[in-house]
């Protein structure tokens, strides 16, 4: 066998190859498509982002990662309801402390204002059943306990249904509330009030202090249905 047409062969082989990788690509882009998936976070850029108080988040290595605090880490190109919210997460330690706000009704102009006025539906295992992975901090108690894996990627499902907020954590319903449900007294100052919150509004991740480090690798955001 000549070398042109050993040359013609590869050079088909190629052709092949290349044909199968672009529509391997477009499969999956249709099929992300089809999906109604859009991601909020691109692990490229921080594009649309918009930080409230102390502290930071850093673009490390294609994820967001706490440091510092507490401040707030908002989305503010537009707001969320009648949807579902996917957050991927990682704590570093059995003790990291974040958050992931829901329901803002304006850009928070400070790291308090989420507070008060959005949901925060909480990233920390060490808290009772009121204050811990999966509720809305000091609002909603947990259905079913769950631990966010350390070290490990979690998912957090958050779903915005009208006054209804439902918030599944490694495929475990953990809080599901709506506007109107009893919660209990404010106790404690920093507390969130206890007010009517929106049914849409903007999102926002929470870095709580300098003790711990959270990942962010995914924030996305999907139809309701």
């Amino acid at each position: 066998m000549n070398q042109e047409l050993l040359h013609r062969i590869g050079a088909g082989t190629l052709l092949c190859a290349l044909a199968l990788t672009a529509t391997s690509c477009k499969m999956t882009v249709d099929a992300t498509a089809r999906g109604g998936w859009r991601p909020l976070f691109n692990g490229q850029n921080t594009d649309g982002w918009q930080m409230a108080g102390p502290g930071e988040f850093k673009l490390e290595y294609g994820e967001l990662v706490t440091y510092g605090g507490m401040g707030l880490f908002c989305y503010t190109r537009e707001k969320f309801g009648d949807c579902r919210i996917r957050v991927v997460f990682q704590p570093t330690s059995s003790r990291d402390n974040s958050g992931v706000f829901i329901r803002i009704p304006e850009p928070p102009p400070d790291e308090w204002y989420a507070v008060h006025h959005g949901y925060e539906v909480q990233i920390e295992n060490s808290g009772d059943a009121w204050h811990r992975t999966g509720c809305l901090y000091s609002i909603s108690q947990a259905k079913n306990p769950v631990d966010a894996r350390v070290n490990e990627w979690n998912e957090m499902m958050i779903t915005l249904d009208g006054k209804r907020t439902l918030v599944e954590v490694n495929g475990r319903l953990v809080t599901d509330y709506t506007e109107g449900d009893p919660v209990p007294p404010k106790v404690k100052d920093y507390e969130p009030e206890r007010r009517p919150r929106p049914n849409s509004g903007y999102i926002g991740l929470q870095n709580h202090d300098d003790n711990g480090h959270v990942h962010f690798r995914s924030v996305s955001v999907g139809p309701l249905h």
